[in-house]
């Protein structure tokens, strides 16, 4: 569990205003002291978020927020994290305490979750006093659960009503989901070079592995140096070839050109994030602005070696292939200013749910901003689109529908 990526898990955020007994909350949920509690308002101030096994939910990470009503000009800060969580949330518990009347902020964001579409389960704390009458009915019609905050008994309870909820939870796809059949065999090319981390394999390919070995599939891992040789050798013709997206020219050259070959990548912008857009975005490349201006975004902090993917490698080959004069810039976050960028070009986005992705894209594409992710512009610049598009039906479809000639 310690070891299992957060993007990887349920994410639950428990949200309300100060003093509403969320870090309780959190504490019944995981059975013993997490979080510090106090009457004082504003105690929780960043986002605390914690790793747990929540029964029928798996492997989940819980995020305690500071409260939405909080005020002045620290506490807007601390009300846009809490809004960043939400929005990526898989299960949101909105506490209130039993015994105070609802307040307008508790109100409006009643309103919000009734109104959105993710899953959400009211919790009224401090459910040992007695119940304002204002609150008996503010759940009504509702998903709702009391707990005793001085019990963390009650914890047993509120871990089976969320179960309750699982059929309502957003399932990413897996890497290979609907790609493979069992038995088959994949060939998947993992270069090792100065980016790969030391003693390990990066998250999208060990995501891989072990999506195939669950489908009851073989898996070849290669060098891209070995490629030629071991596939020559085989005697069976693999069913799918992965390679990480850097390697893509040598791939496809090593390759009968009917050979199945898509990348790591691409794999994850059907898994991450919105495809249509994506490929929607190709277009952007074809008329670029010599002197457009590229966002490069990066989701994880990995640290940058000297011939790193996102800074060095894709800026020199977008400057040999769509125009030299372009300008980069380089961030880890979603910046303010995103209108003064003609592309941005993101990571496959491993280190982040699929919601969290989207809700990127969301901003990009109200903008009317094209992103194109790391592999697809990779394949893109190797004259290998649409055919590393071709395995993955929905994504060669929309690339048919959204490029046809004329």
């Amino acid at each position: 569990m310690t070891t299992t990526p957060l993007a990887e898990l349920c994410r639950i955020v428990i949200a309300g205003v100060r003093n509403a007994g969320k870090s309780s909350l959190l504490n019944n949920l995981f059975q013993k002291d997490e979080a510090i509690i106090s009457t004082t308002p504003g105690t929780t101030t960043d986002p605390v978020t914690r790793k747990i096994e929540l029964g029928k939910l798996g492997m989940c990470a819980v995020t305690d927020t500071a409260g939405f009503d909080d005020e002045g000009d620290l506490g807007e800060l601390r009300v846009s994290k809490t809004s960043e969580r939400l929005e990526t949330a898989d299960l949101i518990l909105f506490a209130t305490p039993a015994n105070l009347p609802p307040e307008q902020a508790e109100l409006d964001f009643l309103n919000w979750l009734r109104t959105n579409t993710r899953p959400w389960l009211g919790v009224m704390t401090f459910a040992d006093q007695a119940v304002h009458p204002e609150k008996e009915r503010f759940f009504q019609g509702a998903n709702s659960v009391s707990v005793n905050n001085n019990s963390l008994d009650s914890g047993l309870e509120l871990i089976r009503r969320m179960e309750s909820l699982e059929h309502l939870l957003e399932q990413e796809l897996t890497p290979v989901q609907g790609l493979v059949q069992e038995g088959d065999l994949v060939l998947l090319v993992t270069p090792v070079d100065l980016a790969a981390p030391r003693g390990r394999l990066i998250l999208p390919q060990v995501e891989t592995i072990r999506d195939l070995l669950d489908r009851d599939c073989a898996a070849l891992v290669v060098k891209e140096r070995e490629l030629r040789s071991y596939y020559n050798n085989l005697g069976i013709r693999p069913a799918l070839v992965i390679t990480d997206s850097q390697a893509f020219s040598k791939v496809a050259a090593d390759l009968p050109p009917d050979q199945p070959l898509t990348s790591f990548s691409l794999l994850f912008a059907r898994k991450k994030a919105d495809p249509k857009w994506l490929i929607k975005s190709l277009k952007v490349l074809e008329n670029f602005s010599e002197n457009g201006r590229v966002l490069v975004m990066e989701a994880c902090s990995h640290h940058r070696q000297a011939d790193d993917l996102g800074t060095v490698k894709i800026p020199r080959l977008f400057r040999q292939v769509v125009g030299s004069q372009v300008e980069f810039c380089h961030t880890r976050k979603l910046p303010d200013d995103l209108a003064s960028y003609d592309l941005i070009l993101h990571c496959g986005g491993c280190m982040l749910s699929r919601k969290a992705i989207l809700y990127r894209m969301r901003q990009f594409e109200a903008q009317g901003i094209p992103v194109i992710n790391f592999g697809m512009f990779l394949a893109w610049a190797n004259g290998l689109m649409p055919r590393a598009l071709e395995p993955i039906d929905e994504m060669i479809s929309l690339y048919r529908e959204l490029h046809q000639p004329g």
